[in-house]
């Protein structure tokens, strides 16, 4: 009788749980291991700006399972504060080293799954050893900022980098009373929306208070006792109690390329529709990879969480036997902003002029609710689409919680090809309470059938 297959799943935030509890699920013979260099596992990452904010009251919620519980609900070995240093594709081993005892040993696979993540893009030119300088991605950081401020009293705090992030914590830091000083190199804030939702960003940061510096390129920071004390923008200095850079993630790909493996053209991961790698013994999922956006048939990286934990399924069925597809995955993401909501689906203008399709767009603005119902608001949305074809390319919205309804059923359009003027004939839910009696969506489709 053969031994029974030995999976080994490397990283243990979104896709490396899913992959390693579907693996077992799928094999439940399979000896399946999941290493993690940190002290936590299934933790929620997108959760981590509101447990910030006090909004979740503990980050042990957000910490889903521990190493036991795990183990014992799902069958699966767990190995945190252990780190994989190297990967011999020749021999099917890894190489793990005990962060605890600094033992290093060696564990054979027959599959692996590299679910690696993404890491925290750092400015060259700041010292991140200084005891007030912060990234912000794992719940280490969190606690670590969290006891700074209480331990420091800390008042004013720097962010530089106005994204997802960046946005997300100006509105936790605001909520705790800090004054917020955001810093963005480009000509406009959340610079990867659309124009017209940056400027509405923009005024709602404003009217909160926040103090908002754009066109930054090269600002300079000035030391004092291990601490970044002031920051230069311009001809103007700040005073400053925290730094926290927000510039975004980059894929952690140092073990794939140590080992070899095919890196993509976007710096990623490099893999097939299977989410096997160019070792077909190798799997790689989550923030890390590469795969195919379906709109354009480019290389994209996806760092989402619901795209990790999709990844994580698939890659730990097929290394398990199974044999499914990663496909038609199409960006939708969405952004509190106080009391707002920004979504954004498929690709925006400023990516469309980079591509070789010809296109229009469509937008307006109209109440989401009936006018006369309190409550009442504007909603904005914008839809780009195919010229010829009439295909939806891409959407944004901006207004309350139902753009998070119009952009899952723009997501529908794409995957089904269905042209923008069919929005017209949608019968759209209604009720004076939940929505307005004409439909954005009927509103943009309309408008695209007077454009020639």
């Amino acid at each position: 009788m053969s031994n029974p297959p030995s999976i080994i799943v490397v990283g243990g935030n979104a896709a490396g749980p899913a992959a390693a509890a579907k693996a077992k699920r799928v094999n439940p013979t399979a000896n399946v291991t999941l290493i993690e260099a940190t002290d936590y596992i299934s933790t929620g990452s997108c959760e981590l700006p509101y447990v910030l904010s006090g909004v979740i009251d503990s980050y042990q919620k957000i910490v889903f399972y521990n190493s036991e519980t795990f183990q014992s609900e799902k069958g699966v070995n767990v190995l945190t504060k252990h780190l994989v240093e190297s990967i011999n594709r020749k021999e099917k081993t890894i190489s793990v080293r005990n962060l605890v005892t600094n033992q290093l040993f060696f564990l054979p696979y027959t599959k692996l799954i590299l679910a690696t993540g993404s890491v925290s893009n750092k400015i060259e030119k700041i010292n991140y050893h200084c005891e007030n300088v912060f990234t912000f991605k794992t719940v280490y950081d969190l606690i670590t900022i969290q006891n700074y401020i209480q331990e420091k009293k800390s008042k004013v705090v720097s962010i530089v980098g106005s994204g997802f992030i960046g946005l997300e914590l100006s509105e936790a830091f605001r909520n705790l009373g800090l004054h917020v000083i955001l810093i963005e190199k480009e000509n406009l804030i959340f610079p990867s929306a659309e124009i017209e939702i940056s400027s509405i960003t923009k005024q709602i940061l404003v009217d909160n208070n926040i103090d908002i510096y754009t066109g930054i390129k090269s600002p300079n920071f000035f030391y004092e006792e291990n601490k970044i004390r002031k920051i230069k923008i311009d001809s103007r200095l700040i005073e400053t109690d925290i730094l926290i850079t927000a510039t975004g993630f980059v894929p952690n790909v140092s073990l794939a390329l140590q080992s070899k493996l095919d890196i993509g053209t976007t710096g990623a991961i490099k893999v097939n529709s299977k989410l096997q790698t160019s070792d077909s013994n190798i799997f790689a999922v989550g923030d890390a990879v590469e795969t195919i956006n379906p709109i354009n048939n480019q290389p994209i990286n996806i760092q989402l969480a619901s795209a990790a934990q999709k990844m994580g399924h698939i890659a730990g069925e097929n290394a398990a036997g199974g044999n499914v597809y990663f496909k038609n995955y199409i960006k939708n993401i969405s952004l509190k902003v106080f009391d707002n909501y920004s979504a954004s689906v498929g690709l925006t203008l400023k990516e469309l002029q980079n591509e070789r399709i010809l296109f229009k767009t469509v937008q307006a603005s109209t109440p989401n609710l009936v006018k006369v119902m309190p409550g009442s608001s504007s909603v904005f949305g914008m839809i780009h689409f195919e010229k010829h074809s009439k295909r939806i390319l891409g959407s944004s919205f901006f207004g309350g919680k139902e753009v998070s309804g119009y952009a899952d059923l723009v997501v529908s359009f794409i995957l089904l090809k269905t042209p923008i003027n069919e929005l017209v004939n949608i019968t759209y839910n209604y009720t004076p309470a939940l929505s307005s009696l004409i439909n954005l969506l009927s509103i943009l489709g309309r408008k695209s059938e007077n454009i020639k």
